[in-house]
């Protein structure tokens, strides 16, 4: 209410001050009038005693003084009235004076508590800036410490993404073990039914043999064939039994990594090639050149891997001893060329505390193999037999792709590196255009994986054939 009646106040000043530049206007124009009614009042007066005229039985000269007086009457009247009808705001300071002098007062009297809370507000305010200035000083280190919480948030997304990622490769490589160690032990277990039976027509063949002397050349020859066979198949059957216990090793390998992934943050694992390359040393001093390459690009591998986001380090991450150095430099040089790894010797997890406190800790092993041939172009790897007429289609779909990863398994066995094995090309739709051509087949097929060039141990590279009856019907490109 006080600050509506000072504005109310205010207003009125405004008002007055207006309106005094129209009041000097109104009164020259009153003092223009007055003058002209004066003029015209006196030569009246002159004329009327000139004339010698009387009003109300007074003198002439009397007569001539009333008409004068009249005349300023007249004249002090339409001045008022012409103010009055003119000018709303002299009306109102003629008969609202001592109520707009009131006001005035009062609003001085409230102008002067706002001045009084002015002040305070504006001292309130200084405080208040004072506050706000340590709370933007806070407001900035918070907005700090959240772009900082924000950057680690992101690259502990980028890690769990890694992670899981890994994860994911895991469990696929863990099923397909278990899906090759269920098809291999079918295999081993139809390898045994049919020695055993191979061993049974034997003893059958030996007691004709015995029974029959005339026949004895011809029965001899179907047991060399059957000996033979039972060879082949015992033969088989050795390796189908190898690569069960290899995959038990892998199963239990990885059901570890599996756990140890579900446990924590785990981003280098046992045996994981780090660098490797083809090496030829033609004179023995620039074998530890060669060597020191590899281990600086596997040092740097390692530092991303261990610590996310470091783009280049020159911090020394892995461990290998100076023995294990002189012992690889002196085996590459023969003059031929050899295929050289660096793994890491262990599971380490992303922050590993040794290598974020600045110490080398991360121990790798190298190993050197000459780069030799190690199967022949178009030798088989790995073989199966499908019968697309009575197989369900996933079914076979499960039989090829065990195939492939039998193949896999049989290259790196043999020592070729895991990244370098090539089956079609690594091109997928190649592979399902030839098993869409498998299940168009009517008959039983026998299909290959066979080495499509020479393949070393730096590289293979695999293509996947149908054959009947030891001819050739299609391939993969």
């Amino acid at each position: 209410m006080p600050s509506s009646r000072l504005r109310y106040c205010t207003l009125d000043v405004n008002r007055f001050s207006n309106a005094m530049t129209t009041g000097l206007v109104l009164i020259v124009a009153a003092l223009v009038l007055g003058g002209v009614i004066a003029t015209v009042g006196d030569r009246l007066g002159t004329r009327v005693g000139k004339a010698r005229l009387s009003l109300f039985n007074l003198r002439p000269r009397q007569t001539a003084t009333l008409i004068t007086i009249m005349t300023g009457i007249v004249i002090s009247a339409s001045t008022f009235g012409l103010l009055f009808a003119v000018s709303d705001q002299l009306r109102t300071g003629v008969f609202e004076l001592n109520r707009i002098q009131d006001n005035l007062e009062e609003a001085r009297s409230e102008l002067r508590e706002t001045a009084a809370k002015k002040e305070q507000v504006e001292t309130r305010l200084q405080s208040a800036r004072k506050q706000q200035n340590t709370a933007q000083r806070r407001l900035e280190q918070t907005n700090r410490s959240l772009r900082e919480a924000v950057t680690e948030q992101a690259q502990t997304q980028a890690q769990l993404k890694s992670t899981e990622q890994r994860l994911n490769a895991s469990q696929t490589q863990f099923q397909q073990a278990q899906q090759l160690l269920a098809s291999v032990s079918g295999q081993a277990a139809r390898l045994r039914s049919e020695i055993q039976a191979l061993q049974s027509d034997r003893q059958t063949l030996i007691q004709q043999r015995n029974e029959v002397r005339g026949q004895i050349a011809q029965r001899d020859q179907e047991i060399a064939q059957r000996d033979l066979a039972i060879r082949n198949r015992e033969a088989q059957l050795k390796d189908l039994e190898t690569q069960i216990a290899f995959l038990d090793q892998q199963k239990v390998s990885l059901e570890r990594e599996y756990e140890d992934l579900r446990r924590g943050n785990v981003t280098l694992f046992r045996n994981q090639t780090l660098a490797w390359g083809v090496l030829r040393v033609e004179r023995p001093d620039a074998a530890p050149q060669a060597i020191s390459q590899l281990l600086q690009r596997a040092n740097q591998l390692v530092a991303q891997i261990i610590k996310p986001g470091t783009s280049r380090s020159d911090q020394q991450v892995i461990r290998i001893t100076t023995s294990q150095v002189e012992q690889l430099a002196s085996q590459i040089t023969s003059g031929q060329d050899y295929v050289v790894r660096v793994m890491s010797a262990g599971n380490y997890v992303v922050g590993e505390p040794c290598v974020l406190a600045g110490e080398a800790c991360v121990d790798v092993v190298a190993t050197a193999a000459p780069n030799e041939v190690v199967f022949q172009q178009g030798e088989v790897v790995a073989a199966t037999t499908v019968n697309p007429s009575v197989m369900q289609e996933e079914k076979l779909n499960e039989r090829i792709l065990l195939l492939i990863a039998a193949a896999q398994f049989r290259c790196r066995q043999a020592g070729i590196l895991d990244d370098t094995v090539t089956i079609a090309g690594n091109q997928r739709q190649v592979i399902l255009d030839f098993i869409a051509q498998v299940q168009q087949s009517a008959n039983s097929l026998e299909v290959k994986a066979v080495a499509a060039e020479d393949a070393y141990i730096a590289g293979a590279q695999l293509k996947l054939v149908a054959i009947q009856n030891d001819q050739l019907l299609f391939g993969t490109r």
